[in-house]
């Protein structure tokens, strides 16, 4: 028994250790005094090659870091252009797609520099893959460096979809998802082979509109001819010479040539990453805007961190995003807020909550700009369309206006391996829809009712939000992805612009002048790093984790995509998601 209580006392101190004290030093390494960063001039250095959250996330282990956003990004850069210490920037291009949406947001952001007499200098190992968003991202830098040897591969838009029906036809499990909305695609990788003629012909003119809105860019900033760069683009990969005499680059070098001329061009000022500079502060009685945001897909309840996944996804949480509005809208100080959004959707329920918050602030009387990311569809778009504007990126991926729900049956499968499903159901036929078994002809039409009162619901309230008639509404609605400039044209989104043109609308529905400097506050609760770290350890749902870690062996942002749908619609039946959609 002595031995026992101490192996058992043992066990527990050295639980103690690891889940306490270590972490303890561990954050206390990275939780020190507050850097007051550089004093004298220096050159901004940006890496587009990281992979970036479009905004901060507030638990798991990248909180307890600081993981610096995307948005951050832009909201520095934007300080930079007015801050004498800054000499310049010197960017990293990505060699695959930074996605269009951020490309823009990005270009607009280092034109801003330029207009402001600050060079922008651009280095790049190769544009290989990813469609034209990553040269797009640097295409208005002063200069373009190409490193010799390195393939110039800008490339045209496709998409890429995997069809999952023979495989599950093949294992005895059945897609039991019904969709509303002709375009509604969602669960076409499930039921389909290959792509509807509706799902093609949304896919066909959201990659073309996304094609010409880059070629536009690009010959503006490179100063050629639109029709000459789309055929020189379209011919194919060229070689670092060729790209140089086409006017494509400017310069060829390495890396560290392109950061001495940067820093030498700066005077020899300080080459600082961008995640260690401290922008000028704004003065104390300047006026206040809420920048709120939710980024992944929407689910009911709170975010929280997973200690063991330093790789987890963000997740958009109804009960946290719905609680940073509803304080923004309490806070006296907050004078408007700016709602930023980047998902592609999720619980028709928790999309009903977060679009109420936004109501919630509006009664208060402080005006909600929306700033849709990457993509702000189906579920983003439901949570974006009672604001009083809505500006999206030209290359935003919006609209989506359609509901879906279901499951997928598996009980045949399992009978295949000599599992066999039994079932008691008290209280109606219903009581057992969500079970492993195929739907009944009562249970598949009660779940047709329920989606029919979703999007019914859905449609009416963004024809109210909107400004528009139900039936103009319907015609642009029906699960239609839009890019945001096909979006504004019919109706669904105000203006184009990304996050600081959401910005100025803000100050311009809050009669605040448009050149005061504001203080951007995010009305989450700031967790200290400790408190960061206490809240991973009270992470206890695990779903379908082996299927995920399966996924991310494999690579394929489709296979995880289409695991996160079967996942999110366990929790939640109804889904007001779009497709899961890689751009290439």
């Amino acid at each position: 028994m002595k031995t026992f209580l101490l192996s058992f006392l043992g066990g527990l101190t050295a639980l103690v250790l690891f889940f306490l004290i270590i972490p303890v030093i561990i954050i206390s390494a990275f939780s020190g005094g507050e850097d007051e960063g550089p004093q004298g001039s220096v050159v901004l250095a940006v890496d587009l090659r990281a992979s970036y959250p479009d905004q901060r996330l507030t638990s798991g282990p990248a909180a307890i870091f600081g993981q610096v956003s995307f948005i951050d990004i832009l909201t520095r850069l934007d300080a930079a252009a007015d801050d004498p210490n800054v000499e310049g920037v010197f960017l990293r291009a990505s060699e695959f797609g930074v996605g269009s949406a951020r490309a823009e947001e990005l270009r607009t952001a280092f034109l801003k520099l330029r207009a402001a007499d600050k060079f922008v200098i651009a280095h790049s190992q190769g544009f290989l893959t990813g469609g034209p968003s990553n040269y797009r991202a640097v295409s208005s830098a002063d200069e373009i460096w190409l490193q010799p040897g390195a393939d110039f591969n800008v490339t045209g838009v496709a998409f890429e979809t995997l069809f999952f029906k023979d495989l599950l036809d093949n294992i005895g499990v059945t897609s039991e998802i019904e969709a509303l909305g002709e375009y509604k695609n969602a669960p076409n990788v499930y039921k389909e082979t290959g792509y509807t003629d509706a799902h093609a012909e949304t896919l066909q003119a959201l990659g073309e509109g996304i094609w010409s809105i880059s070629i536009e860019d690009i010959a503006a900033d490179r100063e050629l001819d639109p029709a000459a760069l789309r055929a020189m683009l379209e011919a194919g990969p060229k070689s670092p010479d060729a790209a140089k005499t086409l006017g494509l680059v400017d310069k060829l070098g390495w890396p560290e040539e392109a950061a001495d001329a940067a820093t030498a061009r700066g005077g020899e000022a300080e080459l600082l990453d961008i995640a260690y500079y401290s922008p000028p502060g704004v003065d104390g009685s300047a006026p206040v805007i809420a920048l709120v945001g939710g980024e992944g897909p929407i689910i009911g309840g709170a975010s929280g961190g997973d200690l063991f996944d330093f790789n987890s996804d963000p997740i958009f949480a109804s009960d946290t995003v719905s609680a940073a509005l509803l304080a923004a809208a309490e806070d006296e100080d907050v004078e408007a807020v700016v709602f930023r959004v980047d998902s592609g959707g999720g619980s028709a329920i928790a999309s009903d909550q977060i679009w109420r918050a936004v109501e919630r602030v509006q009664e208060s009387g402080k005006p909600v700009v929306v700033s849709m990311g990457t993509v702000a569809a189906s579920g983003g778009y439901y949570v974006a369309m009672g604001a009083d504007a809505i500006l999206a990126s030209r290359a935003s991926v919006t609209g989506s206006i359609g509901v879906f729900g279901g499951k997928i049956a598996i009980a045949d499968g399992l009978r295949r391996i000599g599992v066999t499903p039994d079932q008691i159901q008290i209280g109606g036929e219903v009581a057992s829809a969500y079970s492993t078994e195929r739907l009944t002809d009562v249970q598949r039409a009660a779940l047709v009712e329920s989606l029919e009162r979703v999007y019914d619901r859905f449609t009416s309230l963004a024809a109210e939000g909107r400004g528009m008639s139900i039936e103009d509404l319907q015609a642009v609605a029906q699960g239609r992805v839009w890019t945001g400039e096909d979006a504004m044209a019919v109706g669904l989104v105000d203006e184009m612009g990304g996050l600081m043109a959401a910005i100025d609308k803000a100050k311009a529905l809050a009669e605040i002048d448009i050149d005061e400097d504001v203080e951007l506050r995010t009305p989450y609760e700031e967790l200290t790093p400790m408190e960061a770290f206490a809240s991973l350890l009270g992470v206890s749902a695990r779903e379908a984790k082996g299927l995920q870690v399966l996924s991310r062996i494999v690579g394929d942002d489709q296979i995880i995509g289409a695991f996160q749908q079967i996942q999110s619609m366990e929790r939640h039946p109804l889904q007001a998601a779009a497709p899961p959609l890689r751009e290439n």
